[in-house]
C-alpha cells in the first residue's frame, strides 16, 4: 500500500470576493508541482460562491466534469440545451467531450452556496458531449458506501467516460468501513467533508485527504460522524 497525505490546511486557497475556493490540486493560479493530479483526478475544488453570483459561460473540452452541492443552490445552462437548478442531494456529471460550454451559478439572492467540483480526465477523447443529473437519498448513505458515478450505464447511476467510481458515504462514529477497489491499478482518493476517520495509517478531519493505491481493500474507520467522498479513479 502506497499513500499521500494532503491536510486541508495544504490546499491551494482563492478569495476572489464572489468566490472562495480551495484546491486540492494545481488550479488556475495555484501551481504546486507536487499537486498537480493523483491519477485521471485532475481537479478537486471545494467553492462557496456568493449570493447571485457565479461563473459566466466559459468552455471545455476533453473532461468529466463532476458537481456535487454541499450547501445552497446551483443553476446549471449549457450549450447542449440543458438548463436545471441542482442542490444539496443531487448532483449533475458532464462529458465536456469534443467541447461544450456553460454556466454556473447561484441563483439565491440571500445565501452563499458550496459545492465540490471534480474533474477526472477522460477515457477516449473527442466524444461527442453528454450531460446527467441524479438525486439522491442521503437516508442511504448511513454506515454505507454508496456509488453513484461509474462508467457502466445505470439508470441510478451517472455515467462517466473513464474506469472510475465516485461514491459518498456517511458513517456513524464506532463504525468500520472496508472499501474494495472497483479495478486492479485504480487507486483511491478519500475526501473528509466532515468529521473524522482513520485509513491508510492516518487520521483524517474536515477536508483532510488521503491518497491510497497498490491495494486491493481500504478499511476506514469512523472516529467522529463522518460524511465521505470517494473517489476511486486509474493511476495511470
Amino acid at each position: 500500500m502506497k499513500t499521500v497525505f494532503h491536510p486541508s490546511s495544504s490546499r491551494g486557497f482563492a478569495d476572489h470576493g464572489w468566490l472562495k475556493a480551495a484546491h486540492s490540486f494545481s488550479f488556475a493560479n495555484y501551481y504546486n508541482p507536487e499537486r498537480v493530479h493523483f491519477g485521471t483526478l485532475r481537479v478537486l475544488n471545494d467553492d462557496i460562491i456568493a449570493a447571485g453570483e457565479g461563473f459566466g459561460t466559459h468552455p471545455h473540452d476533453n473532461m468529466e466534469i463532476i458537481t456535487i452541492p454541499l450547501e445552497g443552490s446551483l443553476e446549471h445552462k449549457d450549450s447542449m440545451g440543458n438548463g436545471s437548478v441542482i442542490t444539496a442531494g443531487e448532483m449533475q456529471n458532464m462529458s465536456a467531450g469534443s467541447g461544450i460550454t456553460h454556466s454556473e451559478f447561484n441563483p439565491l439572492p440571500d445565501q452563499a452556496g458550496n459545492l465540490l467540483q471534480i474533474w477526472v480526465f477522460p477515457k477516449t477523447r473527442n466524444i461527442t458531449p453528454r450531460y446527467g443529473q441524479l438525486r439522491y437519498d442521503p437516508a442511504r448513505l448511513f454506515n454505507n458506501i454508496v456509488n453513484f458515478v461509474s462508467p457502466e450505464t445505470n439508470e441510478k447511476k451517472l455515467w462517466i467516460n473513464q474506469d472510475a467510481w465516485i461514491s459518498l458515504s456517511k458513517p456513524a462514529s464506532g463504525t468500520e468501513l472496508l472499501y474494495h477497489m472497483n479495478r486492479k491499478g485504480n487507486g483511491l482518493y478519500l475526501f473528509v467533508i466532515g468529521g473524522e476517520v482513520e485509513a491508510g495509517g492516518q487520521t483524517l478531519g474536515r477536508r483532510d485527504a488521503i491518497g491510497i493505491w497498490d491495494c486491493d481493500e481500504i478499511s476506514i474507520k469512523t472516529n467522529i460522524d463522518a460524511f465521505l467522498l470517494l473517489l476511486d479513479v486509474p493511476m495511470n
